[in-house]
């Protein structure tokens, strides 16, 4: 059977090279006689690879040497809680910044633990833009923003200034898809879905003096993040195979340019996009110009009536399908399409997404 193009928001698609390479390897690791699945995390075959992954983090990502990297697991909502019980314990407050589903649910499990102090949302307009907030001031442990929204399809093109107040980010949708200059964040986290590797890993990129022994009291072992510092993220049994795909995936990001070389990359793809979006007699983008994602394109068709609405986009999504265009279907809670065009969607997935639409929209208008 011939490649899809996977347009799905997670798991997404990966590079075909990594797949292939990982392939050739999955029966025997370079002469060990095993899988990297099979192997123990502790084994000398093992460290290699684990050890590399953080190598490539740190110098695709210029991770400053004061910043320790973890490879957890628990996705985004482990995060939600380990942020605020490991950060939040000096004024037992935190800002947060709600521009969508992810970032609700973030401060919603934050209300568990401190103090949460909403200070900017863009719910006003169904979270179609990013909130402008140049300064943050206050009494805060750490101000809290969901860098890229999938959902939404919205992103900061800025960085708040939080001065001394540690800044912490869900990166896990826009991670290494264009420069992030890390020393501006305490804490940043990202799952690995997205751009990185397949599920079951997450990337966390905390600063030193973030790193406590007395969080929230009553904090499990398993959620402090100097009990993963400590144990080299190999406390408890990590997840081998996805950190091995992780360092695949970041060698696959360094030989095509680095987070540089996938902004422009991506840039070309979403471009392309957007302008056939905003010249379209019968489609629309949903997210406002200044906010736009470069990761997560949702878009509409021109029909107001909502029933035939909901059976055109089903429509939609069925046949781009049987044309080898899979995961168009924008979120449940929002409907729509939605293309999410990661760093590992070639060019001319959009080129063949955007001719399909064109011929779409000729037959339905």
């Amino acid at each position: 059977m011939a490649r899809v193009f996977n347009y799905s928001a997670g798991p997404s698609c990966l590079p075909e090279e990594v797949l292939q390479q990982a392939a050739l390897e999955m029966m025997d690791y370079q002469g060990t006689g095993q899988s990297v699945m099979e192997m123990s995390h502790r084994s000398a075959a093992y460290k290699p690879i684990i050890a590399h992954a953080e190598e490539q983090v740190r110098k695709l990502m210029k991770v400053p040497e004061n910043y320790k990297i973890l490879f957890l697991q628990g996705g985004g909502f482990t995060q939600f809680a380990m942020v605020p019980m490991n950060l939040g314990i000096h004024k037992k407050k935190a800002a947060y910044i709600n521009t969508g589903i992810w970032a609700s649910k973030a401060l919603k499990e934050a209300k568990k633990y401190v103090d949460v102090d909403v200070i900017a949302s863009s719910e006003d307009r169904n979270y179609s833009y990013i909130p402008r907030v140049e300064k943050v001031t206050g009494d805060y442990d750490y101000v809290y923003i969901c860098f890229n929204n999938t959902i939404k399809g919205t992103h900061y093109e800025y960085i708040p200034d939080t001065g001394s107040i540690p800044l912490v980010a869900d990166i896990s949708s826009c991670i290494l898809s264009e420069p992030l200059d890390i020393s501006k964040f305490g804490l940043v986290f990202a799952g690995a879905q997205k751009n990185l590797g397949p599920a079951g890993v997450t990337l966390v990129i905390i600063r030193d003096d973030l790193i406590t022994d007395t969080p929230v009291e009553g904090t499990p072992t398993m959620l402090t993040y100097k009990t993963h510092v400590e144990g080299g993220s190999m406390f408890n049994t990590p997840p081998c195979y996805c950190i091995y795909m992780v360092g695949k995936v970041l060698d696959w990001i360094e030989k095509n340019g680095g987070a540089e070389g996938m902004l422009k990359r991506n840039q070309e793809k979403a471009q392309l996009l957007y302008d056939y979006l905003d010249n379209s007699p019968y489609y629309h983008a949903t997210t406002e110009k200044g906010s736009r994602s470069l990761m997560n394109v949702p878009f509409l068709t021109k029909e107001t009536d909502p029933e035939k609405a909901e059976a055109i986009n089903k429509k939609f999504v069925s046949e781009a399908a049987k044309a080898g265009l899979v995961n168009l279907a924008g979120h449940r809670t929002v409907g729509g399409m939605r293309a999410s065009i990661y760093n590992a969607m070639p060019l001319e997935g959009v080129k063949k997404l955007i001719a399909f639409m064109e011929t779409f929209a000729k037959e339905n208008l």
